[in-house]
C-alpha cells in the first residue's frame, strides 16, 4: 500500500480545519513509513506517578516521532495511591510503536509501560452529544437515540444530552 505524503499546512491555512502542528506531524508520519510496513492499532497501558507534567512528556514522546494519539483515557489508579492510568490508543508501524513503548517506560514518571494490543480485551468508544432542540423536535431525537440504543442523560428545556457506546464505525 503507497501513501503519499500529505504537504504541512501553516497554521493560518484553512485547508481541512487542522493546526499546522498537526499537519506537521502526519507528513512526518508518512516519512516514516517504510514500504512494506503495515499499519496496525495499538493501545499501550501505562502506571504513572500522578505528578504535574507526566502527560505532556508522555504525549511529547509521540509528537517527536510524528504519530498522533488517537485516544487518551487518565484515571487515578486507587489501588496504588498516587499513581494514575493512562491509557493510550494510536496507530502505525509495529516496530516504530514498540520503539515508543520502551521510550515511554524510560520517563521518569512512568512506573510501567505495557503493549495491550494482543490481550484479550473489550474496547468501547464513548461519545457525548449536546443537541440544541425544541420540546417539538425532543421526541424525534430521542427516537433516533434509541435505535442507535444511545442513552439520555440529561434533558432541558432547550436540549438533550445523549451518550453513546460503541465501535467507532457507529
Amino acid at each position: 500500500m503507497t501513501q503519499t505524503p500529505t504537504p504541512p499546512l501553516t497554521n493560518g491555512s484553512r485547508g481541512n480545519g487542522r493546526g499546522g502542528d498537526t499537519a506537521v506531524a502526519e507528513a512526518a508520519y508518512q516519512r516514516n513509513l517504510g514500504a512494506g510496513q503495515q499499519v496496525r492499532r495499538t493501545t499501550i497501558g501505562l502506571l504513572v506517578n500522578d505528578q504535574p507534567g507526566v502527560l505532556v512528556r508522555t504525549s511529547q514522546v509521540f509528537s517527536r516521532r510524528g504519530y498522533n494519539i488517537e485516544s487518551l483515557v487518565v484515571s487515578s489508579a486507587h489501588a496504588i495511591p498516587g499513581t494514575s492510568r493512562m491509557t493510550i490508543t494510536c496507530s502505525g508501524p509495529a516496530d516504530v510503536l514498540h520503539q515508543i513503548i520502551l521510550q515511554l517506560d524510560k520517563l521518569v514518571d512512568v512506573i510501567h509501560a505495557h503493549d495491550h494490543t494482543d490481550d484479550d480485551a473489550v474496547t468501547r468508544e464513548l461519545a457525548l452529544f449536546k443537541v440544541a432542540c425544541s420540546v417539538v423536535e425532543r421526541s424525534e431525537i430521542l427516537q433516533v437515540t434509541e435505535v442507535f440504543r444511545g442513552k439520555t442523560i440529561d434533558i432541558t428545556d432547550e436540549t438533550l444530552t445523549i451518550e453513546e457506546t460503541g465501535t467507532t464505525e457507529k
